[in-house]
């Protein structure tokens, strides 16, 4: 009687933890894999044509749709719990920001502060040297020049 009501309590402990798994049939797989190759392949072919800028968001968008297929098929996230798939898109929405943010900063820094994104030497107009593109380094001082720029002191004997 003691077996029969342990067993009992096992099942129904295993019923709140137990795994439903969702079997796809090898067809089906090969068929993801197949629309994966091809996505591949494609964003290796945009590669060759030059868009612009255009060339960093389709090769976005297509990595986009190839992380879809993998995280919905692959690792079950279509047949799993609701919300995890919601933590996933919250997640991808907080990265979408973050790149959109750096992305925006980068590329008019010089725009909004000219001493942080000049790409042009203000007195002759000519394209920055060196070190990163658009940045401005200050000649450093001699080595020899003690504090505040003074010669050194000669050495007392």
């Amino acid at each position: 009687m003691a077996h029969q009501e342990h067993a009992a309590h096992d099942q129904e402990h295993l019923g709140q933890y137990a795994v439903h798994a969702h079997i796809s049939s090898v067809r089906f797989y090969a068929f993801i894999l197949g629309v994966l190759m091809v996505l591949t392949l494609l964003t290796v072919g945009v590669s060759y044509i030059h868009l612009g800028k255009l060339n960093l968001i389709v090769a976005v968008i297509i990595a986009t749709v190839k992380a879809t297929l993998v995280v919905l098929f692959f690792m079950h996230l279509k047949y799993d719990n609701r919300f995890n798939a919601l933590v996933l898109v919250i997640s991808l929405l907080f990265i979408g920001v973050f790149f959109a943010y750096t992305l925006n900063d980068t590329e008019h820094r010089a725009e909004v502060d000219a001493d942080q994104g000049t790409k042009v030497l203000q007195s002759t107009g000519a394209e920055a040297p060196g070190g990163f593109e658009g940045r401005q380094h200050a000649p450093a001082a001699p080595a020899s020049a003690g504090a505040g720029g003074a010669p050194p002191s000669a050495p007392h004997h």
